[in-house]
This record gives C-alpha cells, sequence and structure tokens, in this order.
C-alpha cells in the first residue's frame, strides 16, 4: 500500500536511509528537516521527496509539517543536546502528528529501552514509547540495538587508520548491532503493510559479534592488520559522558537480548547485515 509519509530526522543517517528505502519502495515522502537548503535535503528532494521546513520547539511548524500525511517516521537523537530534550521534541512530534489527523506512527526507539538499563537515553525514549500508547493512533515501534554504521564514526576514523578498531567493552564480549540499511528495509516493511504491524514492538539486530570478531572483519575487508583495541571504561567515565559510559556500563553486562534467530526467520527478506557484509558495502 502506497502512502504519503513525513520523515523526521530525514537529513540524517538514520532518518535519510529510511526516506530513500521509503522512496523506493514507491511512496510518497515529506521530508522534515530544520535545514531545507542543505545538500542532504536537496538530495532527497533530487530523489522525489517534498522537503518541508520544521522545527520541534514550534508545535505550528509540526502540525503543518504533519499535515496531509498518511504516517509519519518519528526519531530523535540525544546526542544533538540531550535525552531529556530529545523526549520533550519527540513527544512533541507525536502529539502534533496526532492533532493533524495522521493514522499511523512508526516510532524509532532503541532495543532493551524497557529493561532498567539504567542508561538515560534508553530511559527517555522508553517514556516516549509510554506517551506514544497514551494517544489515539495506530502505531509500531521498531526497536534498534546499536547501530553497525557507529564504526564510520569520525572518532574512529583515526585510530583504524593507524590499524585498530578502539571500543569500550572487552575482546570477547559480545554486542548485538544493527545495519542502518537493515532498519530502514525493516522500517519499509512496516510502512508496506500497517495492518500487520499495528501495535507491536519489534527489536532488531543484524549481528552479534564480539570486538575481536569486528577487527577480523575489517582486517578481510579492508585487505590491512585491524587489531582490536579495548578502551578502559574508566576513560570513558572520566570523559564526563555519563549517558555514554552508562550505556558502555550496560553493554559490558547486560546487553541487548534482539532473539536473532527468530527475527531472521520471520524477516528473511530484510538481507540482515553482518559485520563483514555490511563492510563490503561501505565507502572506505
Amino acid at each position: 500500500m502506497s502512502s504519503t509519509i513525513l520523515v523526521s530526522g530525514a537529513t540524517g543517517t538514520q532518518g535519510g536511509a529510511v526516506a530513500r528505502v521509503l522512496l523506493e519502495h514507491g511512496h510518497s515522502v515529506r521530508a522534515m528537516t530544520r535545514k531545507p537548503d542543505g545538500d542532504a535535503a536537496r538530495a532527497l528532494s533530487a530523489l522525489g521527496a517534498e522537503i518541508v521546513a520544521a522545527d520541534f520547539n514550534d508545535p505550528a511548524t509540526l502540525r503543518a509539517a504533519a499535515s496531509g500525511v498518511d504516517a509519519v517516521y518519528a526519531m530523535g537523537t540525544p546526542y544533538e543536546s540531550d535525552a531529556e530534550t530529545e523526549e520533550r521534541q519527540a513527544n512533541a512530534l507525536l502529539d502534533a502528528a496526532v492533532a493533524a489527523g495522521v493514522e499511523f506512527i512508526v516510532y524509532s526507539s532503541v532495543a532493551s529501552a524497557l529493561d532498567d538499563s539504567k542508561v538515560p537515553h534508553f530511559e527517555s525514549k522508553a517514556r516516549v514509547e509510554q506517551h506514544l500508547e497514551t494517544l489515539a493512533v495506530a502505531n509500531t515501534v521498531v526497536a534498534p540495538a546499536m547501530f553497525t554504521d557507529n564504526i564510520l564514526a569520525p572518532n574512529n576514523a583515526e585510530s583504524l587508520a593507524a590499524g585498530r578498531y578502539a571500543f569500550p567493552v572487552p575482546a570477547d564480549v559480545r554486542v548485538q548491532k544493527v545495519a542502518i540499511s537493515d532498519l530502514a528495509e525493516f522500517t519499509a516493511l512496516v510502512f508496506d503493510d500497517p495492518q500487520r504491524f499495528t501495535g507491536q514492538r519489534i527489536e532488531l539486530a543484524s549481528s552479534d559479534e564480539t570486538g575481536a570478531g569486528v577487527a577480523t572483519a575489517l582486517t578481510r575487508v579492508l585487505g590491512r592488520e585491524i587489531e582490536y583495541s579495548e578502551v578502559p571504561l574508566e576513560a570513558v567515565e572520566a570523559s564526563g559522558n555519563e549517558d555514554l559510559a552508562s550505556m558502555m556500563r550496560f553493554l559490558r553486562g547486560h546487553g541487548y537480548t534482539v532473539d536473532i534467530e527468530a527475527l531472521h526467520a520471520a524477516y528473511p527478506e530484510i538481507g540482515w547485515h553482518t559485520v563483514e557484509s555490511w563492510a563490503r558495502e561501505q565507502s572506505w
């Protein structure tokens, strides 16, 4: 079923991937951004998306952006401000969508958000999920694990160039990850058939690999030796970023618990990526 879908964060990595796949699936995309004249917005416009400017701090612009669409992809990030701001902005978008008469919302949360993780941005997303449940609108929650694509983060570039993959967990600890391309494909699957997914909360992970395993995969793809380097947890704690430190304590302890085997068996059409298959698709 083809729909007109408002995509928040459409000029960012996650929202942009979702917008592009939705266009590929034949949906009409209204791409919401604070920077309608930016390169990312122009690129989406060239693919056929409608670009609309909106500000999370201006409810009237959110209602205008959501007016006349069938569905909304709602996401946020704590990294541009903080978890509390993300929660407030996400709730504002959900409220605006309902006020505009939107019939279906997909909210991008995080795996283990409901597991008493003690991670601030997990808990804020859980509160957004709780708010969504109070609204009179059909909805689905997609809850991805940590993004495989974080390997490409600027702070990793220097260490990879020096032959190291550095991360704050021991080399033998398995961490579930999801490729953003897999999240985007799964999200499109949900929008293709809302009735199939309404009322569900689905946690997503593409692979479950150790830090040492990631380094081995990168070695094979890049054709040069990449060693794993454990960043001491104390260094993260000393940085003053308590959200990041709490997330690393979570990953070193409880960790995500997505039933990957069942998920992949239920949705084989996604083409789930290992770190190695994901890495082979990147422009290094």
